[in-house]
């Protein structure tokens, strides 16, 4: 008979490498208070995860490694969307002289895949990897409104609708409209749902069942994104990048 306790042991362990990612390093005892474990087992699972080298010891505190830069690298590579994507990316990044995105959705998250910095592109703490509220981004929202209805009620009803600015969406209700929105017209919008004094425009990347594999997306402060550039220039730019992306996708 097989028993939960490998199960446990495992998910401690993950538990373990999250929690020293977000608190930037942490010792034993910290680490203990933190999720409420004996401090043996702690101390049992953090220098086992040394051992195998996805942590570092630097004194008493522990650090992830940079062995998950080898896995996440992996991980990135085998998206065929990646590959095939990243020349527009860096294309729209250089045109538009702002940030260029690219998006998919795992596990109920938006995953920031690739992105790319145009010269005139401000300081954003996005990154490859990041994972973020699907709801609270332009690239989110394009994917939500290009996936069946009670696949979107699944996302929502597993992680909910956090708030991040006090313009991001928390209403579910008022996010399926905002949905239909974006499933109409093409493309999506992020008015400071996610930063502050940040604006973005996003459009989906379909496959040949007009459902969102990706998203691409250009964003920059406000006082840049403004009247025509917003509603007419960024989005006819993202939706041709994310038709070349498409076609490439299909015939690669």
């Amino acid at each position: 008979m097989t028993t939960d306790v490998p199960v446990n042991a495992v998910k401690i362990s993950l538990e373990l490498v999250d929690l020293i990612r977000e608190l930037d390093g942490a010792g034993v005892s910290e680490v203990a208070r933190e999720i409420d474990k004996p401090t043996s087992t702690i101390h049992d699972h953090l220098r086992t995860l040394e051992q195998m080298e996805y942590l570092v010891k630097e004194g008493d505190t522990y650090y992830v490694s940079t062995r998950f830069l080898q896995l996440g690298a992996h991980a990135r590579r085998r998206q065929k969307v990646f590959k095939i994507a990243r020349p527009e990316i860096n294309e729209l990044a250089q045109i538009t002289g702002e940030h260029a995105n690219l998006m998919i959705e795992e596990h109920g998250h938006g995953i920031f895949l690739y992105r790319s910095r145009g010269a005139d592109a401000v300081r954003l703490d996005t990154h490859a990897g990041m994972r973020v509220p699907l709801q609270t981004t332009a690239l989110g929202k394009s994917i939500l409104a290009n996936r069946p209805r009670e696949e979107v009620e699944s996302i929502l009803d597993r992680h909910g609708l956090e708030a991040i600015t006090d313009r991001t969406i928390t209403d579910r209700e008022e996010l399926f409209e905002a949905l239909d929105r974006v499933r109409e017209q093409g493309f999506a919008y992020d008015d400071e749902e996610r930063v502050r004094g940040m604006r973005c425009v996003a459009a989906p990347i379909l496959n040949q069942d007009d459902y969102a594999i990706a998203a691409v997306s250009v964003s920059g402060p406000k006082s840049r994104m403004r009247e025509e550039r917003f509603t007419e220039e960024l989005p006819n730019q993202i939706l041709k990048s994310a038709n070349v992306i498409e076609v490439n996708l299909t015939y690669s």
